[in-house]
Formats: structure tokens, sequence, C-alpha cells
């Protein structure tokens, strides 16, 4: 068998982003080299900002990469929408240190996609035993690894990591050929609101889908201006810093697109994109005007525009939201998987997730039955 030596890196740029890229693929831009070593450069993770990068890398006998983690030490559950905060508070009052733990994400994204970026599948065994290596030898409570492909699944489950479900609302592309081909799939009362909403939000405004070099310095300020308004509600401060952005456009160029509403050539509301290899992730919103339906009309409509012009098959607009049912989202599920050394504190988790999976699997049900689709009469 050939030899593999697992390592740690010190940050995503400190390896070539091609070789990280290998292992990445173009699919999800959230794992790529491009994201993750802007998000490094602009500072929003590192330092004090409790996500400190230490990637975990599988080497060939050439030491090349054949297999990479996107993995940060967390002092902190911020920013990873899989909500832990019980197993946080239950671990601490038993008398363990629940902080600091070991996530594999894309920071800040709740955004489905590889979390074992592989140039080869047989290397995930590997690779899951250098993070379970990694938790072991630092004392660690935990590892975590969130918002999972559905096709990695297995390897978690082969190595005993627990499995948590969640849920998510995407639009899916039926072929559609134009957004009215999508209204004609739904019922006639949800296609005339749809269409009254649209008409409200657009009154006056002129919107803009901006990509690549398109988009210049002048909309990166306007969209952080926008960013740093919802942030400061949702978040109490925005996780991104302003370089952040602009990296991120360098850095994925065409695949980023930004979709700006203006009112008298003044951008108002902004809502920023990432174009995947068959998806678009909607990502980041904010406004400085309240315009009523102008936060469905952005994030939602538009992106289906945007994603039936391009050909994609899906639209991801960012985590939780029943609102997005009404507006053609339908709930699917999202996994995360856990590494739970300490045998008594594993047995309590996976006690919970049991009771948990049941609750969650019976709201999809229900949410299921609430869509806004025609019912076949057959």
């Amino acid at each position: 068998m050939t030899a593999l030596i697992a390592r740690l890196a010190d940050g995503v740029a400190a390896i070539p982003a091609d070789q990280w890229d290998a292992c990445a693929g173009t699919g999800n831009p959230f794992v790529g080299h491009g994201f993750l070593a802007a998000l490094e450069a602009s500072g929003s993770v590192g330092a004090r900002s409790g996500w400190q990068p230490i990637p975990i890398v599988v080497d060939d006998a050439d030491g090349v990469p054949i297999a990479v983690a996107p993995a940060y030490g967390k002092s902190h559950s911020q920013g990873e929408y899989v909500f832990d905060h019980g197993w946080a508070d239950a671990w601490e009052r038993a008398g363990g240190a629940y902080y600091p733990k070991l996530q594999v994400a894309a920071p800040f994204s709740p955004v489905p996609g590889p979390r074992l970026l592989l140039r080869d599948d047989s290397a995930a065994p590997a690779l899951i035993a250098a993070i379970e290596a990694v938790a072991d030898q630092h004392k660690l409570s935990s590892a975590h690894a969130t918002f999972i492909a559905p096709a990695q699944l297995p390897f978690f489950e082969r190595a005993g990591w627990l499995i948590r479900q969640g849920t998510q609302f995407h639009w899916a592309n039926d072929g559609y050929a134009t957004f009215d081909d999508f209204l004609a799939a739904l019922a006639s009362r949800k296609r005339k609101a749809i269409r009254k909403e649209r008409a409200a939000a657009v009154e006056g405004l002129t919107i803009r889908h901006l990509t690549g070099t398109d988009i210049e310095a002048r909309h990166w300020d306007a969209f952080w201006r926008f960013y740093q308004d919802t942030g400061s509600r949702k978040w109490g401060q925005p996780y991104l810093t302003r370089s952040f952005f602009s990296l991120l456009g360098e850095a994925l160029g065409d695949r980023v697109l930004l979709i700006l509403a203006e009112r008298d050539g003044v951008p108002i509301a902004g809502a920023l994109n990432l174009i995947g290899d068959d998806t678009l992730y909607g990502r980041y919103w904010g406004c400085t005007e309240e315009v009523p339906f102008l936060h469905f009309e952005l994030c939602y409509y538009q992106a289906i525009d945007a994603a039936i012009a391009r050909g994609l098959k899906t639209v991801e607009a960012g985590a939780q939201g029943e609102h997005k049912l009404a507006r053609g989202y339908v709930p699917v599920p999202t996994w995360s998987a856990h590494y739970i050394p300490d045998p008594g504190f594993r047995r309590a988790i996976a006690d919970f997730l049991v009771r948990e999976r049941a609750s969650v699997a019976a709201d999809q049900d229900y949410l299921g039955e609430l869509t806004p689709f025609r019912r076949s009469t057959s």
C-alpha cells in the first residue's frame, strides 16, 4: 500500500492553489482555494475571529496533496448555522471544555458541498482518520463537518460519526426556459401573488446583474454598506471585512454575480451570489432603503431568472426561511457529521439526534405539503 502522510497546513494560502483545487474541483466555489484564501487574506478568518485556519492535508509518497479538509479551530459556535450551543452548555456543565473544537466547513456559508476534498475517493478514510487524530491529539471535545454533500455522507457513516439532519429551501429548475414557464407550474393564486410582488418590488427601480470586471470598487462599496446593515442586525457585527469582497471578485471573476437595485442611478439594495457548475448560491443581501418585497425580488426571483438564463439546475438561497416556500423553494434535507471522542457525551448526543431527526423529518413532510405547485388531479 502506498504510504500516505497527514499534516496540518498553516492556512489555505500555504497550499498552492492548483494543488488545493485539484482536490476541491470546480463544482462548489465555497471550498475552492480562491474563496477560502480570500477569507484569510482579508482577515475575515484567523487572528481574533475565532476561526483559526488549520487545513488538514493528506499527501502521497511524492508529497503532493491527494486529500484536504478545510478545517478550523473554533473558540465559539458562531457563523456555522448548525447550532450546537446546547451541546456546549451540557458538556461544560459536566465539567468539560467544549471549546476549542474542530470545524470542517466553509466559514460563514451554510452551503452544502464536499467537506472531504479528494483527488480520489479512496483517500477519504485516511483524511477522516487524520481529522480524528487532530481532535484526539489536541484533546478537543469534538470535530464537526457541516453542510456535507449527500454523496459524502457514507464516508462519515462508515467512520462511525454521528449524523445530524437539517432543512433548507432550494429551487429546482424543471427544464424551464423562462420565469413564466416556472410560474405556469404554480397554482393560479400563487402565480398571481408572485407577479404582484415582483411588480411592486421593482417600481421606480433599475435591476442590474453584474459579474467579473463589471463589478467595480464603487459597487463593492455600496454592497459593503448593505452587508454591514444586515450583519449588524443579525449577528451584532459583520463576519466579513470590506477587503474580502474585492478579493473575492478578483479571485472568482465571472463566478460572482452581484444583483443591485438602483434608484435614479444610486444602489439602494443588493444580493451577492456565487455561480457553481450547476447551482446558483445566494449568500448575502442588504439595503439602505426599505422597499416592500424587494428582498424577495433580489434574493429569490432574480436568482431564478439568473439560473434559468444560465441553464443551472438549482438555486440555493441560504439557511432557513419558511417564507421561501411560497416563492417556489422546496424543503430539502441538509447533513452534518460529528466526531465525539468521549463515550458518555457521544451517547447523550446520539440520543438527542434520534429524537431531533424524527422531528425534522416530520417538519419536512409537513412543509412539503405547503409548496405552491399545482397538485396533480390524477
